[in-house]
């Protein structure tokens, strides 16, 4: 497999980048030829730049000859600055919230036009999600996708806003005139409600989380089962579990907010 016309050959450490990235939450194990075709590569390097990296820990192999992501990769990504201080002062909180409800407590930031999850805790009893750690989702229809793009720059939100938005249920907001209005309305009461737009079953509300700064650095959501849900009753937790790691993270608003959070709802 040639370079396209007029593009410059791809470096070794750019082919090892779309090995790597030949891995998705739908094919999380891959035969070398495999690997070769979804990186575009020739199977020769392919088998060269795969050794390196299961040599390094990068990739592992099973007992089948399939190749995974390796554990040393995840530990380096467990480093990324943003995810670890984030969930290092988040995860009190998100065990408090979670102790109380036994419930699906989410973490999340944002990535481009994208939602990345960097924390979820959850019960066996709680809503199935389609969300992990690590995940990436679209940014207009989760609680925390929603509060994300209403508090992001204004060049971000017109992105998302000139479309595609995809439907993943027949509540998904899918017009744009509608969206704007749904994110001004989160700008206004300090969270959002998604339901039963990513999945029918579940309802989510979500509250954003400042950093030093008191920019919106992430989103903290609640999500339930969509039936007798009350998204009003459940924003009280919801916002004070997110200013609790607001002021972790040095939020100078949050630290001026003296009261003591509500007590969570048990369920």
């Amino acid at each position: 497999m040639n370079e396209p016309d007029g593009e410059p050959p791809r470096s070794l450490a750019g082919k090892a980048l779309d090995v790597l990235a030949a891995f998705t939450p739908d094919s999380p194990e891959l035969t070398l030829s495999g690997i070769s075709r979804r990186a575009g590569l020739p199977l020769t390097t392919t088998h060269r730049v795969v050794r390196e990296l299961a040599d390094w820990g990068a990739l592992e192999r099973a007992p089948d000859g399939a190749y995974h992501i390796g554990l040393r990769l995840w530990e380096l990504g467990s480093l990324a600055p943003r995810g670890l201080q984030l969930r290092e002062a988040a995860l009190p909180a998100m065990e408090d919230l979670y102790e109380a409800t036994h419930e699906n407590v989410q973490l999340a930031v944002r990535e481009g036009l994208e939602v990345v999850f960097v924390e979820r805790l959850a019960a066996r009893a709680a809503v199935p999600v389609l969300t992990r750690v690590g995940g990436r989702f679209a940014l207009h229809a989760t609680g925390v996708g929603l509060v994300l793009l209403a508090f992001a720059p204004p060049e971000v939100q017109e992105d998302v806003l000139a479309g595609p938005l995809e439907r993943g249920t027949p509540l998904t907001i899918t017009d744009p005139v509608r969206l704007r209005r749904v994110l001004a309305d989160v700008r206004r009461q300090d969270y959002a409600v998604s339901d039963r737009q990513v999945t029918m079953d579940a309802l989510s509300v979500a509250a954003p989380v400042r950093g030093p700064d008191d920019e919106v650095a992430a989103a903290l959501s609640l999500v339930v089962h969509s039936e007798g849900a009350q998204p009003a009753a459940l924003a009280a937790p919801i916002r004070a579990a997110a200013r609790g790691i607001s002021r972790a993270l040095g939020s100078p608003t949050a630290r001026r907010m003296s009261a003591a959070p509500p007590t969570p709802p048990t369920f």
